[in-house]
């Protein structure tokens, strides 16, 4: 059953994908509602799911806050890494491919973890399973949005996007199928969700809102931005 389900987020993050395809000429809409979807995974759905899961507490603050806060740095630091590297072979792009490439990956290994998340839920019960179900086909949808967004966003050919998303779409399938043969501590999933969801929040604040507001600082940019977030929260808002 899990894996069916699985089925269910390929074709959501497919869908995704071809959405963020075919809105090019707007393109710092698709910025603001990218940077807002991945606002509201991160605050509303990761961060809440990683504090739970992850439990125990390091010299008074919660371990996956401080694996948040670690994966902020981590994706900063390699932002810089890659940056100064391309400056030292002369190269004068602003926006380092690797960097896309490398946040992209980091979304294909989040979908992995919804597959067995997804897989585990329904080894507890159906209900449990149903509710995770819902949470991640739809949220997948954000996922697929926002793999072909950020790697696109880094000056990767489209070849690169499109198979960058057709990794995050199966990689639930794939996860959902791992379950059958091991099951995932729930302390770890949690310390993983904290460290991905600072990672994810470095690239939204950091790069993708500031990049739809710089030529096209509009309302509507905005709004699309606080779309994005509600559009989380109502999915969140379901699911729970």
């Amino acid at each position: 059953m899990a894996v069916f389900v699985a089925l269910g987020a390929f074709l959501m993050t497919l869908a995704g994908g071809w959405v963020a395809q075919r809105v090019t000429d707007r393109r710092h809409l698709v910025l603001g509602f990218a940077g807002g979807l991945m606002l509201g995974v991160v605050g509303l759905d990761l961060l809440p799911e990683a504090i739970e899961a992850a439990g125990g507490h390091v010299f008074g603050v919660p371990a996956a806050l401080l694996l948040f806060v670690g994966g902020f740095l981590v994706a900063h630091l390699v932002e810089r890494l890659l940056a100064v590297r391309q400056a030292a072979h002369g190269a004068s792009e602003e926006r380092v491919p690797q960097v896309g490439m490398t946040a992209a990956a980091a979304m294909v290994g989040h979908s992995l973890m919804d597959g067995v998340a997804l897989g585990a839920a329904f080894q507890v019960g159906g209900g449990m399973g149903a509710a995770v179900a819902l949470a991640v086909i739809t949220h997948d949808f954000a996922d697929g949005f926002n793999t072909y967004t950020i790697t696109s966003l880094y000056g990767n050919a489209r070849r690169k996007a499109l198979t960058m998303l057709y990794a995050d779409a199966a990689a639930p399938v794939v996860g959902a199928a791992t379950t059958l043969l091991f099951t995932l501590p729930e302390e770890l999933l949690g310390c993983y969700l904290g460290f991905f969801g600072g990672a994810l929040l470095y690239l939204a604040a950091a790069e993708i809102l500031p990049e739809a507001h710089h030529d096209h600082p509009a309302r509507s940019t905005l709004l699309c931005t606080v779309a994005g977030v509600c559009f989380i929260w109502l999915v969140v808002g379901v699911a729970g």
